[in-house]
């Protein structure tokens, strides 16, 4: 054997190895890194190819509502992490009849500015291009004597079936994933869905660069999103100053009928995929999942931020004595995923594995926020013969990144246990 060979064997046993140590990725990491994606730049999402070519009608030409605002507290929907599919990035095999240059889009941007400022780093993207969708995008750097800003838009579309409060940057994610967001959610006149958020940059602190944005989702599935970073561009400032806009004058620009040739100019529609049957019948639908939770849960308590989907649910319990956040994950056919993870080997914390009579596997893990806050995290992961898996953890706070609210969780590891051995999740 030569030496090449010999070390292509041995690199490939120590990846091996390597990967097989470990931890399978939890369903609350799979979601939440979904939310974040569905809150990163367009300009960046619209460079990725997706695996089916699919559009949603949206009626080229049609007039934007006027200029209104809508700020304020949280109107968070009681839904999934998770969401819609993210925009469709293949190209479609017919174009719009129009089209939109980059500069058109700066030069619409820039109208649309409050007066007396001054604009650099000016930059904009068209809708014409070979290959994956080109989103039209504009990006700039506004400055007056008070300070500078860095504010983008992008004009996008959803994927077909794709509810306005879900899909892309619409609506309002749960607290348990962005806990110090101030959002609201309101559906206009005509059925355009509208959401305004601020929050910062980096959406686990509440410290830092502010970033505030507006999203408008119009009746036909065009998205029109503008967003603005307090001191400069995304990540170039820390000193947490408010952006110079304010929501009510982000709403204006993104409201504006000025972007009606963008919208124009968005690909033609494809028909959505169909979804199978058999697909179906292997999800948990969530309000069963919810239903099943609060039976569980102490009677005294309030629960509150229920967000819900198929396989998943979150909510917040407070039994009077500070918040408490609940989640359970149930699936189906986890048997080979998680055929080397329900022991304690490389586990953090205090962890205990066992196997009950009837062949489920039980593991039972206290630790601390992956976050690396104080929060602590109470998990019990149980595992049937049959491939079900329930998996439900508890923390001392509303989400893990939030200062503690409670001394430690409200329902104690056996009460947990309980909640995962009920059959109800997978009966109905």
């Amino acid at each position: 054997m030569s030496r090449d060979e010999d070390l292509e064997r041995r690199l490939a046993r120590a990846m091996t190895g390597a990967a097989e140590k470990f931890p399978p990725h939890s369903a609350d990491l799979v979601r939440r890194s979904i939310a974040r994606g569905r809150r990163m730049r367009l300009v960046r999402a619209s460079q990725v190819a997706a695996a089916t070519a699919a559009f949603v009608v949206v009626a080229a030409g049609g007039t934007l509502m006027g200029t209104d605002a809508f700020g304020g507290g949280r109107g968070t929907p009681e839904r999934s992490t998770a969401g819609g599919p993210a925009h469709s990035t293949v190209r479609s095999p017919s174009r719009a009849p129009a089209s939109i240059s980059g500069e058109e889009m700066v030069r619409t941007l820039k109208s649309l500015l409050p007066p007396g400022g001054t604009v650099s780093a000016a930059s904009g993207r068209g809708s014409e291009g070979d290959g994956p969708v080109v989103w039209p995008t504009a990006t700039l750097t506004y400055s007056t004597a008070k300070g500078s800003s860095g504010i983008d838009i992008s004009v996008a579309r959803l994927d077909p079936g794709t509810p306005a409060d879900q899909g892309g940057q619409g609506g309002c994610l749960p607290v348990e994933v962005r806990p110090y967001d101030k959002c609201a959610t309101r559906k206009l006149p005509g059925g355009a869905v509208l959401t305004t958020t601020e929050s910062f940059t980096y959406p686990s602190s509440d410290t830092g660069q502010k970033r505030w944005y507006v999203v408008l989702t119009t009746p036909g599935g065009a998205q029109l999103t503008v967003q603005e970073f307090g001191g400069g561009s995304e990540k170039g400032s820390a000193d947490g100053s408010d952006p110079l806009l304010s929501i009510a004058q982000l709403t204006s620009i993104v409201r504006s009928p000025a972007w009606n040739k963008a919208i124009a100019a968005l690909p033609a529609p494809q028909a959505a995929p169909a979804t199978g049957a058999s697909a179906a019948g292997q999800r948990v639908p969530g309000a069963r999942m919810t239903r099943v939770l609060r039976s569980h849960l102490p009677r005294g308590g309030t629960t509150s931020d229920l967000n819900a989907g198929d396989d998943l649910v979150q909510l917040v319990y407070d039994d009077g004595r500070g918040k408490n956040m609940v989640q359970v994950d149930a699936q189906y056919g986890m048997t080979e995923f998680l055929a080397r993870h329900m022991g304690c080997a490389d586990v953090s914390g205090d962890c205990e594995a066992t196997t009950l009579a009837d062949g489920t596997k039980v593991k039972k893990v206290k630790g601390r926020s992956e976050k690396g806050g104080s929060a602590s995290v109470w998990l019990v992961d149980t595992l049937r013969p049959d491939g079900r898996r329930v998996a439900v953890r508890e923390v001392n706070s509303y989400a893990e990144s939030t200062p503690v609210t409670r001394p430690r969780p409200a329902l104690s590891m056996d009460e947990l246990l309980t909640i995962a051995l009920d059959k109800r999740f997978f009966t109905g």
